[in-house]
């Protein structure tokens, strides 16, 4: 008999037996309770686990929070919006039960290696129909999946399946890597590409600092950060300072932050997640006047392929973000699906023409190219 439970805290649940359920995961349990720890405001943590005979066989990370229906709009719509917004507080913000996490790339619905794959869908609609239940008895009509894997085709199967409305989500960008020295690599790219990179190399770079504790900087990185976060049309959250203290106290070895130095001012920094396979790119925060004269982005990408190259990982995992100029760099792109449905029909109907709008491919070009690749 499967017994379907909710938490608030993944401490509810066996460390060991959630990461059996996600087997080669950096965002594993640690990681999580990490995030859970930072007192990030605006979300709520909701854990959902199958058990059958006490023993975990499947298990899911879900949030819920107020999400604005403009969060991720870009152009002439985004202004649209945020007059609207002026107008009408509220408008546009709508209460949300979601599967996944706003810290993560892609919605983790994991099973126990114990499993048979083929009972693996029939699991995947008991964690979607708990979801439902759990969103339920918090009164929230709208309940989503961000960012269900396009590796994932169960999933993505048992999402339709179920009748969700879909529209495409943060495609996530990867460079796989093929080749033994930097130079190598920059032999793939397109000719000014190439050119611009070798340019930038040749000048004099920043200072490069790995750390694992960046107490002493902190308040300059949050300034670095807070400045990067409100040139993004992509922010959906604020991190607090603890954010960068938890992910680098509970992963150890497996969290770095990369510190770039201009003589003695800190002007960029890199949280990354790492294994023997991959490298990640968590969040990348710079001085954008800095930016201009040392090409701190380049400096950065070129820095983290040398580390894959010099560790022998074979994949270096960059985020969401930046498309335009990381289809320059030789990414490839993993597709996503955002699935949604709210219980009450009509307000279930207005958004099926608000996601018209909404869409992160409807006003960039850059963004439109990488979700056709993905």
């Amino acid at each position: 008999m499967i017994t379907a439970l909710a938490f608030s805290t993944i401490e509810a649940i066996d460390r060991s037996a959630w990461n059996d359920c996600f087997p080669d995961e950096l965002e594993d349990w640690d990681y999580y309770r990490a995030v859970e720890r930072a007192g990030i405001t605006d979300f709520q943590w909701r854990y959902l686990a199958l058990y059958e005979d006490d023993v975990l066989i499947a298990a899911a990370v879900a949030f819920t929070t107020v999400y604005s229906l403009g969060a991720t709009i870009q152009g002439l719509s985004k202004c649209i919006c945020e007059r609207l917004r002026r107008w009408w507080p509220g408008l546009l913000d709508v209460r949300l039960y979601a599967l996944g996490s706003p810290m993560a790339e892609q919605c983790h619905v994991g099973t126990s290696h114990s499993i048979d794959r083929a009972r693996r869908p029939l699991l995947l609609q008991q964690i979607l129909d708990l979801a439902r239940a759990d969103a339920n008895q918090a009164g929230i009509g709208l309940l989503a999946v961000k960012d269900a894997s396009h590796r994932d085709p169960q999933w993505l199967q048992v999402c339709q399946d179920n009748k969700l409305q879909s529209m495409p989500g943060l495609p996530r960008a990867e460079l796989p890597i093929r080749f033994g020295t930097v130079d190598a690599y920059l032999g793939t790219l397109g000719k000014s590409t190439r050119k611009d990179l070798r340019r930038t190399l040749r000048g004099q770079g920043p200072r490069i600092e790995w750390r694992r504790s960046v107490d002493d900087v902190l308040p300059t990185m949050m300034q670095l950060y807070e400045a990067t976060r409100v040139r993004s049309d992509l922010a959906l959250h604020c991190l607090p300072a603890d954010y960068f203290r938890q992910v680098l106290e509970h992963l150890d070895q497996r969290a770095a932050c990369v510190l770039y130095w201009v003589s003695e001012e800190l002007v960029a920094f890199n949280l990354v997640l790492r294994d023997e396979q991959r490298l990640v790119d968590k969040l990348f925060a710079h001085d954008r006047s800095q930016t201009r004269e040392h090409n701190l982005f380049v400096r950065s990408w070129l820095a983290n392929v040398d580390y894959c190259i010099e560790h022998g990982l074979s994949l270096y995992a960059c985020g969401q973000a930046g498309n335009a100029r990381k289809l320059q760099l030789g990414c490839s792109f993993i597709g996503n699906t955002v699935f949604f449905r709210h219980r009450n029909r009509v307000l279930d109907s207005l958004l099926r023409v608000t996601k018209l709008f909404i869409r992160p491919d409807r006003s960039d070009p850059a963004m439109a190219a990488a979700i056709s690749e993905a």
